[in-house]
Order: structure tokens, then sequence, then C-alpha cells
């Protein structure tokens, strides 16, 4: 289980950026009375009683974005509720319930996670009934202010009670069905080989490019491991989106490769990498997917580029990615294609892997012995223990003196590290830096370094 996610949504300018910046302990996200001034996604770490949770901040519901950009807003705050183990749905008392608001309410009648409905700029005892007003939205409704510093208290309580039970080591969960996600460009292969996968001809398999509409869940057996395929259209660049059939088979297929467990990223032996290729690639690493790059249709152009430069031409292309592994199969007769799905359920065990906190910050400590940090105006930066907080993906937190004292540079040389020694060697790694709490006095890693020295 990952780091559970809890997601702030609302219309324009009800005080989400104010609330994500007030529970983070950070000015993080941009706070402005201009309606639309959040609009990707924003993630922060935060403790919860004890329990750390990514809290998303999100752009305003419903909004015309003055850049056109609507259809990116609303896209990102589907992929935050997609999501969301509990959502933050913010309104503003002042105001009072507005048709907006209503908008909102339908949109959130029908997910599956609790949601709790936060009557935001409640400044005063003299506004609770105005607060009242909410509950005709059909949520339990939490006064709060962020300008009086009043309830974040009771905030954070009913985040907690909501949250999903904890993983228990003692007790584990049985093995789950791992689901992969079959993308790639249009006519690669992806359906044919879910029909060898399913020993049937499941999907309609064509020359045609983009046959596929929609993703499609195929469930199969290997060895007697049970799997499921999601089978995906194909991607085409945005501006070649020309209608709402191949809109939607893209917002299907990024929400497919959001609900995988290792995405398969397809292509074709004869073509060239293409700059939706690319795209894709970049959609698979900001989900953190572990991922594996299939050169299909080997059997017919091995011959055009040797194995060994089709590996060179993928790891220049995809230079951040260099850890993902690479695979030359042949879909239509199933040729390498055990020797696949095998090597995907070894990236679904490592991003699933947990690692022990003593042996995390024993790894870090001799990490920063080889390789100091470099000086951050004059002062070396700190980090004084690791703990790993959730898998899938892996999750590193660092606790320092300064956060931004770690360049980006030393960061990657950290996960470099974490590949080598531990068990994430092939799969994408979440690292976080965190300031050390005044009353947090463990110091494992410098402690055990000035002992040293």
């Amino acid at each position: 289980m990952g780091v559970p996610q809890v997601v702030i949504v609302g219309r324009p300018n009800v005080g989400k950026s104010s609330i994500f910046n007030w529970l983070s302990g950070r000015r993080i996200a941009i706070v402005d009375p201009t309606s639309g001034v959040t609009r990707d996604r924003v993630t922060q770490l935060v403790d919860v009683e004890g329990r750390f949770v990514e809290l998303v901040d999100t752009g305003g519901m419903g909004i015309e974005d003055i850049d056109d950009l609507t259809e990116h807003i609303e896209q990102q705050i589907e992929m935050a509720i997609d999501s969301a183990d509990v959502i933050l749905f913010v309104v503003d008392t002042r105001d009072g319930p507005v048709p907006l608001d209503q908008e909102v309410a339908k949109r959130l009648r029908y997910v599956t996670v609790p949601v709790v409905c936060v009557a935001n700029k409640t400044d005063h005892e003299g506004l609770d009934p105005q607060a009242d007003e909410f509950y005709r939205l059909g949520r339990k409704v939490l006064r709060l202010s962020v300008k009086q510093k009043l309830g974040r208290a009771d905030l954070l309580k009913a985040i907690a009670e909501r949250l999903p039970e904890p993983a228990d080591d003692e007790h584990p969960e049985p093995e789950p069905v791992m689901k992969i996600a079959i993308v790639g460009r249009r006519n690669t292969g992806k359906s044919t080989l879910v029909n060898t996968l399913a020993e049937a001809e499941r999907m309609i398999t064509s020359e045609v490019p983009g046959t596929t509409r929609d993703s499609v869940d195929v469930h199969f057996e290997l060895d007697g491991l049970p799997f499921t395929a999601i089978d995906t259209p194909g991607f085409r660049r945005g501006k070649s989106i020309s209608s709402d059939i191949d809109f939607y088979s893209t917002h299907r297929a990024q929400r497919s490769i959001r609900r995988s467990d290792v995405v398969l990223l397809f292509f074709d032996a004869s073509q060239r990498i293409s700059k939706v290729d690319k795209q894709l690639s970049d959609y698979i690493a900001r989900e953190y997917r572990p991922c594996i790059f299939v050169v299909n249709k080997w059997d017919l152009h091995a011959g055009a580029m040797p194995t060994e430069k089709w590996v060179r031409y993928l790891r220049d292309t995809f230079r951040t990615m260099w850890y993902v592994p690479i695979a030359f199969i042949t879909g239509q007769t199933g040729k390498n294609v055990k020797a696949l799905l095998n090597h995907a359920q070894m990236l679904f065990k490592q991003s699933r892997t947990r690692v022990a906190t003593a042996r995390l910050n024993k790894l870090v400590r001799a990490a920063l012995e080889h390789s100091p940090p470099p000086l951050y105006r004059n002062r070396r930066p700190k980090i004084y223990y690791a703990t790993q907080v959730a898998g899938q993906p892996p999750t590193i937190v660092l606790f320092c003196n300064n956060p931004r004292a770690l360049s980006a540079q030393y960061k990657r040389y950290l996960l470099g590290v974490f590949r080598d020694q531990l068990q994430f060697g092939e799969v994408p790694i979440k690292l976080y830096l965190r300031k050390r709490e005044r009353g947090d006095k463990r110091d494992e890693i410098d402690g055990a370094l000035d002992a040293g020295s």
C-alpha cells in the first residue's frame, strides 16, 4: 500500500491552497484571490496524528481558464480524485452555498472514499449558522478558519479517523492479483499480446490503427498464478485528437496506467521512437509506475537493428528511466512472453518490498561517509535519520535540518545508492525530505557519524 492521499477539492477561490499550506506548515501552494491560480496538482507529505499522508491541492472545479487550460485542470482534478483515500470538499462560509458548490457535490456523490465537507472562512461563532447551510449538500460539515487559525486540530482528527487501516506487518494481506497495463502507440501489437496471454481471441486485432477504443481488463493465469492485463487504446499526440472518442480513449488509457501495478510500454521494432512514446514514458514516470520497455514484432525486424543497438537507442532516448528493464518479444507467437511476465512479477515484488529502518539508516550513513552533501551557504547539511513509510511505490523519508540544502544532484546520488543496495533496482522510488521537528531527538545517522569521527 502506498502513502494515503488526502485530496482537497472545491470550486475556485474557497481557500483550498490556504488550507493546503496551513496543514503543510509551509507556504507551498500559491494563494491569490484570482480564480484559477492552482492548475496542476501540488503534493506535500504531512504528518497526521503520527501517520504520513500525501496532501494534494487541486485547481478550482468548474473554472473557465483564461489560458484555455480548463480541460487540463479538470483532468488533473479527476486524477487526484481517482487516487484519493480521503477527500476534503472545501466551501466558503461567507459566500454560502452557490450553484457551483452543488455541482461539485454532485460530482462527489458517487465516489467510494470518505468525503469531509470543510466550511472555510468560519471566522467566528456568529458565522456558524451560515456554515450549517452546507448540510443541504448531504455531508457533515466541519467548520474552520485558516485566517483565524481555528479548527486545524479538528480537521486533522477527522482526516485520521477516515484514513484506511495501515498495513499489518504481523498479518500481511494475501498476494494481490497483479494488474498489467499494456500501453503504447497505435498498432504496436498490444491487443495481439493480450490474445496470446488469454489464449483466446478476446480483443479485436487489426492492422487498422486505433481499433481498440476503450481500456479492457482480461484475466488469465500463468503457471497457476492469476493476472489481469489491461489492454488500452493506442495513444495519440494531443493535437492529433480529433474526436470525442479519441479524447476519452486517451483519458481511459491514462487511468489504466494509474490503476496498474506494472506498465508494459510497447514499441514496434520497425518504427523509430516518437514524441508520443516520450510523452507516455513521462506520464508513467510521473505516476511512479514500474515499467518495462517492450520491443514487439522482433522476429520480423531483428535484422534491421541489432539488439544492442536498440538497447542503446532506448537508453539514450529515455535517460531519466535508465533503470527500466528492456524486453524483446513477438506477441503474435508468444516468443519471450513468459519471460516478460516473470520479469513484470519481479518488478511487482520490488515495488512492494519494505526495508527495515535500521538497515536503511546504515545505508544512508555509509552513503554520507562516502560522499558528503555539498556545502549550502557555507554549512554542511545534516541528515538525522531515514525511514520507509510505504510501498507501491517504495517511499522513503529523510529527516534533515534543512530540506532545501540538499541539491537535486545529491538526491539523485542517494536514489542511486538505494537502487544499488536495496531491492528497488528496477522500480521508481519516491524520496521526501522533511525538517526534523523540534521535539524529535532521533539522530541515528548524524550522531553515529560524530561518534565515529
